[in-house]
């Protein structure tokens, strides 16, 4: 094999090009083994060493003041042991101000995690994106359970273990799903605690008092069909038969992006989630929407109805779901046999199981919406390819300016200030709403904290010597994007090229995969990690979350990863998926390089099993000879005015 120009003859500042300059054209076998040029430094170089960069400190809060008025109430009301999860009462992942308990109580800003308080002890359970985090902004109150470190305890056992010799666990229902009470029940008895009571009054808020922000009231929008593609009446006719299949007396649909799809809405009282405070529940002839009303413009109210939908506030919901429960239970007096049932989301909350009846009357099911919205339809697919091209021009446009500011101008820029150049990119193309997320702009030691987010104030200045992670995204009215890349303006460091080849291999790996119908995305994970597993290496995130069509950026119930939920799910065409594989040195760099692509069936040249094949379309603008000539021929023409822009996109996608 032919060895091209060795490292240290390239004049390129991009940690990307150093990369592919190295590749040699691949070739691939049927089993999709992927073969490249090897690099010298992968033989001889360890990848974890020191590296001379800090990160920035992020702000610790003095939680012991709200810890000691908490810990009143709970001996106010008898209880031992409290819960606070991250979640508000729809299960959101992403949540309004107001409902950040969890952060108030713990100090922690991280999305995902679940606080648990004694009265002598505070433990802190989160994932891997966050330890790093988690351990920087906790204070010395506070215990951090690592989640999926062997031997470390989840929250729900350490709140188990807490409970033992008859003590009193408690959690506002409205926060935690129902299937993750019942077991957390099981767990508190097994450990000799006497039970787990909801509570309905918040004491977080109680604790919180006037400075808990208000609950937001934004506008509600109609999403034209010419981008959702299919009507409310459509989606309901599909909700319907599913619910006839089962013989069910409703379905209450109570997470916030299903609510938005089934009824073609969008709002904004989540940040950067398209989504408002809503349930809604359907029947066999009727669907009720239960929202502030206010919220809603003429054109909503007309369109929904145009469509059968009654609109109802948002607050009387429990006061339905109590009056449907006692009317199930006189049907079943009086008619004596086995009881239709309720459905609701396995994701719903438990005050919400029990309203309507609990057990008796309620089987919980993974949501047929969200399996509906997860499939998206060919009007949604082009959406999803056409503001990939904007997205990706606004990109190009960014690294550019970054690029000619930090070495060509020798200019001084933040993180925060790079970030905020980058969103007015962005907002320049067509139907641009807002971001989809906080956007990651991280240089150095930053990019390593896998969720990191810059504040002004409190963040780094970016430094062309240091690897530059930018993780960001952007919602449109006909579609949502999520892209990491990667970079660096000066000279990498062996150990950076080695993870950064390692990180990029996994990416193609997956891209380029072809599987049987029926495949999960927890049997395809392997392949995005294989290369970093080689090295005894990996990643403590998932490959890859479902991405909305202008709604939530992680969307389930798809994904890439070794969560067990991914393992119920086989991918099907028309599923959008990131694809990012990363590795991260903590105190010194971060590797993520993130694409999104869309499950399609392809044509294989043998069908065993008379099985459909399915492979991946990529709608990101990425990598190598014929997808960089594809950069070039879709984006070039945004930048026939902007000179720097052009010189820069057409030394990035120059053939090699």
């Amino acid at each position: 094999m032919r060895i091209l120009r060795p490292l240290s003859a390239l004049s390129t500042r991009s940690l990307r090009l150093a990369f592919t300059q190295q590749v040699r054209k691949t070739s691939f076998t049927q089993s999709s083994h992927i073969r490249y040029t090897p690099l010298s430094v992968l033989r001889t170089t360890p990848l974890l060493r020191f590296y001379r960069a800090t990160s920035i400190e992020m702000e610790k809060v003095d939680t012991s003041g709200r810890l000691a008025e908490l810990r009143k109430l709970m001996a106010e009301h008898k209880v031992d042991v409290y819960i606070v999860p991250s979640e508000d009462a729809h299960s959101s992942e992403y949540i309004a101000h107001c409902d950040a308990r969890r952060e108030f109580i713990s100090g922690f800003t991280g999305s995902a995690g679940c606080a648990v308080i004694t009265h002598d002890k505070a433990a802190l359970a989160t994932d891997g994106r966050y330890f790093n985090q988690a351990s920087k902004q906790l204070d010395d109150n506070w215990l951090l359970l690592k989640q999926g470190i062997q031997d470390v305890p989840t929250w729900q056992e350490w709140s188990a273990e807490q409970s033992a010799e008859g003590k009193v666990v408690a959690v506002d229902p409205t926060l935690l799903t129902a299937g993750t009470a019942k077991k957390l029940a099981e767990k508190i008895k097994k450990s000799g605690g006497k039970e787990l009571v909801p509570i309905p009054d918040n004491l977080v808020d109680a604790v919180w008092a006037s400075e808990r922000p208000a609950r937001p009231s934004e506008a509600v929008i109609h999403l034209d069909d010419k981008y959702a593609g299919k009507d409310v009446k459509y989606k309901l006719t599909d909700l319907r038969k599913e619910l006839e299949k089962r013989k069910s007396l409703g379905f209450v649909v109570s997470m916030l992006d299903e609510i938005a799809w089934l009824f073609n809405l969008r709002g904004n009282d989540i940040p950067y989630n398209p989504v408002f405070f809503s349930y809604a529940i359907v029947t066999a002839d009727k669907a009720t929407l239960y929202v502030d009303a206010s919220k809603l413009s003429n054109g909503c109210h007309t369109y929904l109805g145009d469509n059968g939908v009654e609109i109802k506030p948002y607050d009387t919901i429990f006061d339905d779901t109590v009056a449907l429960r006692e009317a199930a239970k006189a049907n079943i007096s009086e008619e004596a046999g086995e009881s239709q049932k309720f459905l609701i989301s396995n994701r719903a909350s438990w005050a919400l199981k029990r309203s309507l009846g609990g057990d008796e009357l309620v089987e919980e099911i993974r949501s047929p919406v969200g399996d509906s919205k997860a499939v998206k339809n060919e009007i949604e697919l082009e959406g999803m390819r056409t503001c990939h091209i904007r997205d990706g021009a606004a990109l190009i446009e960014y690294f550019a300016w970054l690029e000619d500011q930090l070495i060509t101008k020798k200019a001084t820029l933040d993180e925060v200030t790079a970030a905020d150049k980058l969103e007015s990119l962005r907002a320049k193309q067509k139907d641009f709403v807002g971001l989809s997320f906080d956007t990651i702009s991280s240089t150095g030691a930053n990019a390593a904290v896998i969720h990191y987010k810059p504040e002004k104030g409190n963040c780094s200045i970016i430094d062309p010597d240091a690897v530059y992670l930018c993780d960001s995204g952007a919602q449109y009215l006909d579609g949502t994007t999520d892209t990491t890349r990667t970079l660096h303006f000066g000279t990498p460091t062996e150990a950076e090229i080695h993870a950064y080849t390692l990180v990029l291999k996994g990416n193609i790996a997956l891209d380029l995969a072809v599987f049987p119908k029926g495949t999960t995305g927890f049997a395809l994970d392997c392949l995005a990690r294989q290369y970093l597993w080689q090295q005894g290496l990996d990643y403590r995130h998932g490959t890859g979350h479902g991405v909305g069509s202008y709604l939530n950026v992680h969307e389930g119930p798809i994904g890439i990863g070794t969560r067990v939920q991914y393992s119920e799910v086989a991918l099907a065409p028309g599923n959008v998926i990131s694809n990012e594989p990363g590795f991260y040195e903590d105190g010194s760099f971060g590797i993520r390089i993130e694409n999104i692509f869309m499950v399609r069936e392809v044509k294989t040249k043998h069908s065993f099993g008379d099985k459909p094949y399915l492979g991946f379309e990529h709608v990101t603008m990425k990598w190598l000879n014929d997808y960089n000539a594809d950069i070039w021929a879709k984006t070039h023409t945004y930048f026939t005015d902007d000179k720097l822009t052009l010189a820069w996109l057409e030394k990035a996608t120059k053939p090699f």
